[in-house]
C-alpha cells in the first residue's frame, strides 16, 4: 500500500513536472521523461525515454475529464516503472534476487485492497455503524469524507516518520524545487533551485487532497440517484457504485487542478491551502546533492530543447 499511495502523492504536474524516486528523480517534459538515480557509490545513473500521451494520441482523450483519467493511469504506470528502475540502481543487492511475478503480483493486489479498505470501507463503515444518517446522502458522504481525509493525513504523517521515506520525501522536495526554478524562467542551477519552497500547487498531494473533497460531491449525487431509483441504499451499494466511480473523481479533480492554478481568487487560494499544507508532511527540505541529481533529469529530459524553453510560457500553457 506504501508504494501505491506515494504514487499518488507524487504524481507528476500538469505539463512539465516530475516524481521523486529512490535516491533519485523523474522529470516528466512534453515528449519525454527522465530519471536520474545515485547509487550507493555516488554515480548518478541516468535514463530517458520518449513519451507521447493517450491525449496526443487520440482525440477522446483529450477531452475535459477524461484527460485526466487518462494522465492518472499514464502517471501510475510511469511512476511504477521509474520506482522499480531506481531501485535496481539504489539498491543494487535487490537487483540480483530473483523475481517473483506471482508475488509481486499478489503484494499489489494486497496493497490496492488494503488501501480501498482503508479509504473506502472503514470510512463508510465507521458513519454507517456510529451514526443514523445513511440516507442522508450529502451528510452521509461529508461525515465519510472527513474520516477518509484524517486517515489520510494520519497515514502521511506516520510514513513520514520512517527513514527512508524521509530521504524520498527530500528528492521530492528537490523536484518542487528545480520545478519552480525552471518556471521562473531564471538559469537552472542549485543556488537557484535552493531558493524556491518545497510546497509546488500542482503537486500530487495538492491532487489528492482535491480528489478527497471532489469525491464527497460526486458520491452524494450518486448516492441521491441510488436512492431515487431504488428507494434504499446500504454499505455494499455504496461500494459497488463508488469504486468504479474513482477515476471519474480523478478526472473532476483534474479539472480542479487546472481551474485552480489558473484563478487567484479567495476561493480557489482557499481551495489550494490544504494540499500545500499537507505538503509540509510529504516534502523536505533537500541537500545539495539532491537539488543536483533532480537538475540532471530535468536537462536530460528536455536535452537540447531546455536553452529554447520559456518556463513561464510553459506554466501558461499548462493552465490554460
Amino acid at each position: 500500500m506504501l508504494k501505491t499511495i506515494l504514487l499518488f502523492i507524487m504524481k507528476p504536474t500538469i505539463l512539465v513536472g516530475g516524481q521523486a524516486v529512490i535516491e533519485g528523480v523523474m522529470m516528466r517534459v512534453p515528449g519525454a521523461y527522465a530519471t536520474a538515480v545515485r547509487d550507493p557509490e555516488g554515480k548518478v545513473h541516468i535514463d530517458r525515454k520518449p513519451f507521447k500521451s493517450l491525449g496526443e494520441k487520440s482525440w477522446f482523450w483529450k477531452k475535459p475529464i477524461l484527460r485526466g483519467m487518462a494522465g492518472l493511469y499514464e502517471s501510475m504506470k510511469m511512476g511504477m516503472e521509474t520506482l522499480q528502475w531506481s531501485a535496481d540502481i539504489a539498491i543494487p543487492d535487490e537487483k540480483d534476487k530473483p523475481k517473483n511475478k506471482f508475488a509481486d503480483f499478489f503484494s499489489s493486489l494486497l496493497a490496492i485492497s488494503l488501501a480501498i479498505t482503508l479509504f473506502m470501507v472503514a470510512p463508510m463503515w465507521l458513519t454507517t455503524k456510529i451514526m443514523d444518517i445513511e440516507k442522508e446522502a450529502f451528510i452521509f458522504n461529508l461525515t465519510s469524507g472527513a474520516f477518509r481525509i484524517s486517515f489520510f493525513v494520519l497515514y502521511l504523517f506516520l510514513i513520514s516518520r520512517m527513514s527512508d521515506v524521509k530521504r524520498l520525501f527530500q528528492y521530492h522536495g528537490a523536484e518542487h524545487r528545480v520545478v519552480y526554478n525552471f518556471e521562473s524562467g531564471k538559469e537552472i542551477n542549485v543556488l537557484n533551485s535552493q531558493s524556491f519552497p518545497t510546497q509546488h500547487p500542482r503537486c500530487g498531494t495538492s491532487f489528492m487532497f482535491i480528489v478527497l473533497l471532489s469525491a464527497i460531491v460526486v458520491f452524494s449525487i450518486i448516492d441521491t440517484f441510488i436512492m431515487e431509483f431504488t428507494g434504499d441504499i446500504n454499505l455494499f451499494s455504496r461500494l459497488a457504485f463508488h469504486l468504479p466511480l474513482i477515476p471519474l473523481v480523478a478526472g473532476i479533480s483534474y479539472e480542479l487542478i487546472k481551474i485552480s492554478s489558473r484563478n487567484n481568487n479567495l476561493f480557489f487560494r482557499a481551495l489550494r491551502k490544504p494540499g500545500l499544507w499537507l505538503q509540509n508532511i510529504t516534502t523536505r527540505k533537500p541537500d545539495d546533492e539532491m537539488i543536483e541529481v533532480a537538475i540532471l533529469a530535468i536537462k536530460k529530459a528536455f536535452g537540447d530543447k531546455l536553452e529554447k524553453m520559456s518556463g513561464k510560457k510553459y506554466v501558461a500553457e499548462a493552465v490554460g
